[in-house]
């Protein structure tokens, strides 16, 4: 049962930072292209390098705070579900463009994120 806890309650903090950040990037950009849930994703999948490189490292019991912070927080904070819908918009929109470019480049980034903050969470950790 904790561990329902745990997922859930940094589940609704990940949701709610995603959400944020959406609003916030919207005040300044303003297109069809969905920079907040691109943005989210880069970001979510740079913490998780950062987080598996550190709980590999530093911590005995990873247990509950990988189900806390990798599974409810980044699980909450990215977006992969709002990925798929806002592709599939695309294709039903025949902006195949726009499409290719933002399935291309939210893997594609959201990878290299992740292997940037896995090698420096090494490099700091001294792993």
């Amino acid at each position: 049962m904790n561990s329902i806890l745990y997922v859930a309650l940094g589940g609704a903090l990940g949701a709610s930072a995603r959400y944020s950040l959406s609003l916030f990037i919207s005040k300044f950009y303003v297109s069809d292209y969905p920079l907040g849930t691109i943005t989210a994703n880069i970001l979510g999948s740079f913490f998780m390098g950062i987080l598996v490189g550190w709980l590999s490292s530093k911590v005995n019991d990873v247990s509950n705070l990988m189900l806390f912070l990798g599974v409810g927080l980044l699980g909450g904070f990215t977006t992969f579900s709002a990925f798929s819908l806002e592709a599939f918009t695309m294709y039903e929109k025949k902006d195949y463009g726009l499409l290719i470019s933002y399935i291309s480049s939210s893997v594609l980034f959201s990878l290299v994120a992740l292997i940037i903050g896995l090698i420096l969470a090494r490099k700091v950790l001294g792993t």
